[in-house]
């Protein structure tokens, strides 16, 4: 589904990410953990086309996206769940949900986007209870599962969510990755970059490890799990049993 190959980008002359490789499938979980500033958000910028790559390739579907606009892009089928929400705090949730769906509009119109509307307030209960709510007032939880819902408004093939557990009560992390979890059951395919090492390749298939811009593990999630150099980096506070 997403190729990359050799990929440099950066911003200016900052060079953040160094010949990166990497793959996603169709109907995978594949996690992408590091420290901050290992250039994990640099990545998904890349991709979405919010930053240009200076060198390599990306392809989506086949497709080289390298060029492409970052609306294009979503409409092609990739969607992000941004770092810290970035909901839009004047609109009710409801209207920020319908804004996620403008792609599925224009492809499918009204109908398509409340039958969306619907499943988004199945998998977040919560959010139907708060349909009216400006999303500003939501807790830090409830703007997650927003920015979730929002991001899957367009029915993506690919939807990539940048470190969706920061600043979450344990117990909002457990539900936001059980949700990530359905979304597999459902056919979704999901890109999670997260610093919770542990939580994020409990539940993916695969994982890679970025470091200062390249990666330098990759395999099964069990296997980087169970790896000594992997538990020393980043599982030193969450021991595994």
């Amino acid at each position: 589904m997403l190729k990359i190959r050799n990929l440099d980008s950066g911003y200016g002359k900052l060079r953040v990410l160094k010949n990166i490789s990497l793959h996603v499938d169709g109907g995978e979980i594949v996690a992408m953990i590091g420290a901050n500033g290992a250039g994990k958000t640099t990545l998904l910028h890349t991709i979405t086309g919010l930053v240009k790559p200076a060198d390599g390739q990306i392809e989506f579907h086949g497709k080289d996206c390298r060029r492409m606009p970052p609306h294009k892009i979503v409409a092609s089928g990739c969607s992000l769940v941004p770092e810290g929400r970035q909901v839009f705090a004047t609109m009710s949730v409801e209207e920020n949900l319908i804004l996620g769906g403008y792609v599925l509009q224009r492809k499918q119109g009204k109908v398509a986007v409340h039958k969306e509307l619907e499943h988004q307030y199945e998998l977040f209960p919560v959010l139907r209870e708060r349909r009216d709510q400006l999303a500003g007032t939501l807790s830090g939880g409830e703007q997650q599962m927003l920015a979730m819902g929002r991001a899957l408004m367009s029915k993506p093939r690919l939807v990539m969510m940048d470190e969706p557990s920061t600043g979450l009560a344990p117990l909002i992390v457990r539900d936001i990755f059980r949700v990530i979890v359905q979304l597999r059951e459902e056919g979704n395919t999901v890109l999670l970059v997260e610093q919770n090492a542990k939580a994020a390749l409990s539940i993916a298939d695969r994982g890679y490890v970025l470091e200062t811009g390249k990666i330098i593990l990759q395999g099964p999630a069990d296997d980087l799990l169970a790896n000594q150099d992997v538990q020393r980096a980043y599982l030193g506070r969450e021991k595994i049993e």
